[in-house]
């Protein structure tokens, strides 16, 4: 939901550009080595490079010979990052950055201290993930040296490195001088880096070219047998202290163990072997700190222990190791600054697009696993998520090729109701949806699929009007057939491979788009133009030759002599909302276009709507200390501080089925404002942050990582933002070319 507040430190923190020494360090950090007039071992952005000036100031100091001072003397006002970047990794709980700042005449912007850490996290981005907290230092117009101070909790076993520094967004100068680093209290110059140790399961290889293992047929004994080894397997991986630790590869110690274990043709054998696996991870000492959280919300469900027909020896055992579960830095799990679940150490295994049927089973466990004890949302899916593990085996076994294990691992994502799992899939998945498309946009209108709109072609021969000539379909005209086949029966042959929240945005998103893809030049349609039925060959198009939407300017007021002021926010930036505050002031609404996924910089404009401070959300956060739990807790991005002056006019916010995330979060937010009104559609109904889990074969997924409810309780997954009016386009409005939400918002505007 939330993404990374500055981008640009993914990238730069990838190498370590301060190379100095520990015991110099108080030198580097009040900017006293300097070389060419540039603070040595400091680095910047290259972006903007033309418009702000970096230097050393040897006359406006707070502390020694020189202060570091950043301005903008361009035309084109953005912002610039000061940054240093940690030589060593330390040890720790907190890390605070303090300093001391001096500004003038910053305006349409701030200053401030600006601090990240990047974890040794994998993903398929193969970026660090990066927590950072910038929003304690937004400093403006002219002040004297003043200190500042801003801290983050650390996680050294994790950290990957530590970048700190200052930034200034719009225009102004501002000077930065006698910085300290202190890790719970202490100087760091007083401390000795800290060098994680090797963890032992980093060094199992035993599997790295196949798991060997030969699935006999699945009777009953055996299919509850992998069951309940996929619950176990799962338990253990996030609760005991061996595994939490990283002593074990848990994926290969699930081979190991399944070489004998399909073997066991009874519930004896089975609990013998389990109990003996069990017990070679070494003994579990008591825990003191387990003990459940204040403002629970969602209790850890191990009644699967009590009700399975393991022997009282085996469920004491698993009983014994809850009740004393491991504490603190997990191997294989933490929250993000964002409070998602983080999945650590997860091996993707991209090298084999089609794992073998261990690796295959591997898949289904740690997914179904990973939803069970971190998914906020469990709760909301359509089948109860205790059913889904027992269901999915054979598939995961039988899948008899690269696409059909695709196939069927998008289909268990689907399972979750979650839009934000329908992102990410397979190679082989998405080329079999086909590479080439009808030259024209298709959505379901009033519950047919209708011709809404061309696409904008690029490189090729072809204007887009003659394109527009070529397919002799017109906007308006409604698809009936599409190869021959009826599109509502396509739609129920491929919707349980369509991820999504709610139905809404499954058919009229998700679907839609893909049901004029194919891999062949020619897709026939059958279509009803004019209260004509009509058949047509159309001719596909390369999807490399076709354009994106093209978005309108991010501000403008409105044409016709209207007084009202128009927001698509998905390229806003923040130094745009002086400038809006300043130019829509006057107008008699604003309306605020979410039917795109916006920039960041549009939760700036809710202080400007509301007329006191307000609390417009809460969330819910799994626990790693105690897997499954979900607790009520509240962060300062959560609430939203009354600006110095309210907006007087009417706002209107058109949301619909691509309004996600991001765009939910902010429509809920604008909506707390004292005369917002919000029109159009049920929206994604996902806006949890998200968190990436990988499955072998190089598969990778998403789900919403925290819980996201209104301050009442009332929860938004899956439903997501009701709008106060429902306004949807009609097959008319499209043959005319009107866009009625916006017209819809307009009225509301006008009227007195």
């Amino acid at each position: 939901m939330r993404k990374i507040l500055f981008t640009i430190i993914s990238t730069l923190l990838l190498s370590i550009f301060g190379q100095a020494q520990n015991t110099n360090l108080g030198s580097y950090l009040d900017f006293e080595i300097t070389e060419n007039g540039f603070p040595v071992s400091w680095y910047t952005d290259m972006e903007d490079s033309l418009n702000y000036k970096v230097s050393i100031d040897s006359t406006i100091v707070k502390h020694g010979k020189y202060a570091a001072a950043i301005e903008f003397t361009g035309e084109n006002i953005y912002k610039k990052y000061l940054l240093f970047t940690l030589p060593e990794n330390y040890d720790g709980k907190r890390i605070t950055l303090s300093g001391y700042l001096k500004t003038e005449n910053i305006t349409e912007g701030y200053a401030g201290l600006v601090m990240a850490i990047a974890h040794r996290v994998t993903n398929f981005r193969n970026q660090p993930e990066i927590i950072t907290r910038d929003e304690k230092t937004r400093i403006t117009g002219t002040t004297d040296w003043t200190k500042y101070e801003i801290t983050l909790d650390m996680n050294p076993v994790n950290t990957r490195n530590i970048s700190f520094g200052a930034k200034l967004s719009g225009n102004g100068k501002m000077w930065l001088d006698d910085l300290k680093i202190t890790i719970d209290g202490n100087d760091i110059q007083t401390l000795e880096p800290f060098i994680p140790t090797p963890f032992p399961a980093e060094n199992d290889k035993e599997f790295d070219d196949g798991s060997l293992l030969v699935f006999p047929d699945l009777d009953k004994q055996k299919s509850d047998n992998l069951e309940l080894l996929g619950r176990i397997w799962g338990f253990l991986k996030y609760h005991h202290p061996a595994i939490a630790k990283g002593i074990y590869n848990w994926d290969y110690e699930l081979f190991r163990l399944l070489h004998g274990y399909l073997e066991a043709n009874n519930n004896m054998q089975r609990d013998s072997l389990l109990l003996d696996w069990i017990n070679a991870l070494g003994e579990v000492p008591d825990c003191e700190s387990c003990q459940p959280s204040d403002n629970v919300f969602l209790q850890p469900d191990l009644s699967w222990i009590g009700n399975s027909n393991m022997n009282q020896v085996l469920k004491n055992k698993l009983q014994h190791i809850y009740q004393n579960r491991y504490q603190g830095h997990h191997y294989y799990v933490m929250l993000s600054y964002f409070n998602s679940p983080l999945f650590l150490n997860e091996n993707n295994y991209a090298a084999m697009p089609y794992p073998d049927a261990g690796f295959r089973l591997l898949a289904l466990y740690r997914y179904w696993n990973m939803v069970y004890y971190f998914y906020p949302s469990k709760y909301l899916t359509d089948k109860d998520w205790n059913d889904v593990l027992g269901e999915y085996i054979p598939y995961f076994i039988e899948a008899k090729d690269e696409l059909e294990y695709g196939l069927v691992a998008l289909r268990l994502t689907g399972e979750i109701c979650d839009s934000h799992a329908a992102d990410l899939m397979s190679d082989k998945v998405y080329n079999s949806r086909g590479n080439r498309f009808a030259p024209f946009r298709v959505g379901f209108i009033e519950n047919k699929l209708v011709v809404t709109d061309y696409y904008s072609l690029r490189d090729t021969v072809l204007t887009n009007d003659e394109i527009k000539d070529k397919t002799g379909l017109l906007t308006g005209d409604i698809i009936t057939h599409i190869n021959g086949k009826p599109v509502e029966a396509i739609i129920d042959s491929i919707r349980i491979y369509y991820p999504a929240s709610n139905e809404a945005t499954r058919r009229n998103r998700n679907i839609a788009f893909d049901l004029l893809r194919s891999n062949e030049q020619i897709i026939n349609v059958n279509y009803i133009t004019s209260g004509q039925t009509k058949q047509k060959n159309i001719e596909t198009i390369q999807g490399r030759y076709l354009s994106g939407r093209e978005f309108p300017q991010c501000y403008r007021l409105l044409e016709q002599n209207i007084n009202i002021g128009y927001i698509h926010p998905a390229f806003l930036k923040d130094e745009d909302i002086p400038i809006i505050k300043k130019e829509f002031k006057n107008t008699e609404g604003i309306i605020i276009d979410l039917r795109t996924y916006p920039s960041l910089a549009g939760q700036l404009l809710s202080p400007w709507f509301v007329l006191s401070d307000t609390i417009f959300i809460k969330y819910t956060q799994g626990n790693p200390n105690n897997p499954g739990e979900f607790v009520f807790t509240r962060r300062e991005t959560d609430f939203i501080q009354k600006a110095e002056e309210t907006y007087p006019g009417k706002v209107v916010v058109l949301v619909n089925e691509e309004t996600q995330s991001e765009g939910e979060y902010q429509a809920i937010s604008f909506r707390t404002g004292w005369n917002t009104t919000v029109i159009g559609s049920q929206t994604a109904g996902a806006l949890g942050r998200i968190s990436e889990i990988s499955f072998p074969g190089g598969i990778d997924t998403w789900i919403s990582g925290v819980g996201i409810y209104y301050p009442d309780g009332t929860q938004t997954q899956r439903i997501g933002v009701v709008p106060d009016i429902e306004v949807n386009p009609t097959i008319q409005g499209i043959q005319e070319g009107r866009d009625e939400l916006l017209d819809k918002a307009i009225e509301i505007i006008l009227q007195q």
